[in-house]
C-alpha cells in the first residue's frame, strides 16, 4: 500500500479510535471485550506497518542518495579522463526525476537504488580497465609521448614532424628510434602484445600540392602504412623493425578530418600532423560500454 494512503488511513483510524473505545463502556453498545481487543490489535498492526514503511523509505532514500553521488563522481572522473559517457546516463536521469517526486513508492525507490548500484559497478569496471591500460603504457609517457583517451579509446600520439619530413612518408632515423622503443614496451608486456592496434595517420588542413600522394588522404594513409610496416617488420631486417605480430595491426588515413588542435596556428597544425597508435577496445571493454548505454 502507498505510504501516504496508509498514513491517511491510520490518521483517520486514530481519530476514530477514542470514540470507539468510549462506546465500548456504554450499556448495550453490543461490543464484547474480545471484539474491542481485536479492533485495538488491528490499530496497533497498522501503526507498526506505517512505522516500518516509513523507516524503510528513509533507509532506501539515504542509500539511493549515496549511489547517486557515487555515479556522479565516477562519471565526472571518467569524463575528465576523456571517456565520453554523456549519452550513457540518460536512463538514470529519467529515473532520478521519477524518484524525486514525493509520491514515489517504496518499491519505485528500491528499483531505482538497484539501477544506480548496477550503474556504479559498471562505471567502476570501465574506470579500472582504462586505469590498468594507462599504467601499462606509462613507459611511453616517460619517452615523451602523449597517451590519452579519445573517443573512448586509448591513443598513443606520435608527432608527425618527429617521424617524417614535410610532405614525405619515409621514416626519419629519429622516428624509427621512437617506434623501436614503443615496440619494445608492447613486446615486453604479454597483455599489450596480444591486443589489437590501428595506426591512424593525420595531417593538417593545408592542401597537398600534387606529388605521388595527390592529397592529404593519400599522405595520411601512406604515413600510417609506413609506421605499421616498421612496427611489424623483424628487428633484424635492414633498417630495423618492431617485430610485432602483423595480424594484430591495421592502418588507416584520416587526412585533416580529425584534428586535435586548431589549424589556424603553426603550433596547432604541428599537433595535427601526427600518427596515432589506437588501442582497439577488447570484447570485455566494448561490452562494458554497450551495457552501460542500454
Amino acid at each position: 500500500m502507498h505510504p501516504r494512503i496508509l498514513k491517511g488511513r491510520l490518521s483517520a483510524f486514530a481519530a476514530f479510535l477514542p470514540a470507539v473505545i468510549a462506546s465500548f463502556s456504554l450499556p448495550g453498545c453490543g461490543y464484547s471485550e474480545e471484539e474491542w481487543k481485536a479492533q485495538l490489535d488491528k490499530y496497533n498492526r497498522l501503526q507498526s506497518q506505517q512505522q516500518s514503511t516509513e523507516s524503510r523509505l528513509a533507509e532506501t532514500q539515504k542509500a539511493l542518495e549515496v549511489e547517486q553521488e557515487k555515479v556522479a563522481e565516477l562519471t565526472k572522473q571518467l569524463e575528465a579522463a576523456g571517456v565520453d559517457i554523456s549519452k550513457l546516463n540518460e536512463n538514470l536521469q529519467a529515473t532520478s526525476t521519477q524518484v524525486s517526486q514525493l509520491s514515489s513508492t517504496l518499491e519505485e525507490r528500491e528499483k531505482a537504488l538497484a539501477e544506480f548500484k548496477a550503474r556504479a559497478r559498471q562505471l567502476e569496471q570501465i574506470k579500472a580497465r582504462f586505469e590498468t591500460l594507462r599504467k601499462k603504457l606509462d613507459e611511453l609517457t616517460k619517452l615523451g609521448l602523449a597517451v590519452n583517451i579519445r573517443n573512448n579509446r586509448m591513443v598513443i600520439s606520435l608527432p608527425g614532424d618527429v617521424l617524417f619530413d614535410s610532405g614525405r612518408e619515409t621514416l626519419k632515423k629519429e622516428g624509427k628510434d621512437i617506434l623501436t622503443k614503443v615496440a619494445t614496451v608492447v613486446r615486453n608486456d604479454p597483455s599489450l602484445l596480444q591486443r589489437y592496434y590501428q595506426v591512424a595517420g593525420h595531417t593538417d588542413n593545408k592542401p597537398l600540392a600534387g606529388g605521388p600522394f595527390r592529397d592529404n588522404w593519400g599522405l595520411s594513409l601512406m604515413r600510417a602504412r609506413e609506421v605499421l610496416l616498421f612496427l611489424v617488420s623483424p628487428a633484424d631486417v635492414k633498417g630495423g623493425g618492431g617485430a610485432l605480430p602483423a595480424a594484430k595491426w591495421s592502418a588507416a588515413g584520416f587526412a585533416e578530418t580529425d584534428p586535435v588542435a586548431t589549424n589556424d596556428t603553426d603550433d596547432g597544425r604541428r599537433k595535427n600532423r601526427r600518427c596515432d597508435l589506437i588501442v582497439v577496445p577488447s570484447v570485455e571493454e566494448m561490452l562494458d560500454l554497450k551495457a552501460i548505454a542500454q
